[in-house]
């Protein structure tokens, strides 16, 4: 089932993926992380590989402690 709110359609592969903002590597699959916000009313987004990256990703929201 593809999930209706994703920009990743159902046939996307690791080299159309989008890119991991820590570590490089393909941000797909079930593992995958999305950050989203809005920041001076621009829509800002984060993609991650997985749990780990998003742990270890410098959080440059506005407000966040990480």
């Amino acid at each position: 089932m593809v999930d209706p709110t994703s920009d990743l359609e159902e046939d996307v592969d690791e080299d159309s993926a989008p890119r991991c903002d820590a570590c490089g590597g393909a941000a797909f699959g079930v593992g995958r992380r999305t950050l989203t916000w809005i920041d001076d009313g621009e829509l800002r987004r984060r993609h991650f590989c997985g749990q780990a990256c998003r742990d270890e990703w410098t959080d440059e929201r506005p407000g966040a402690s990480g």
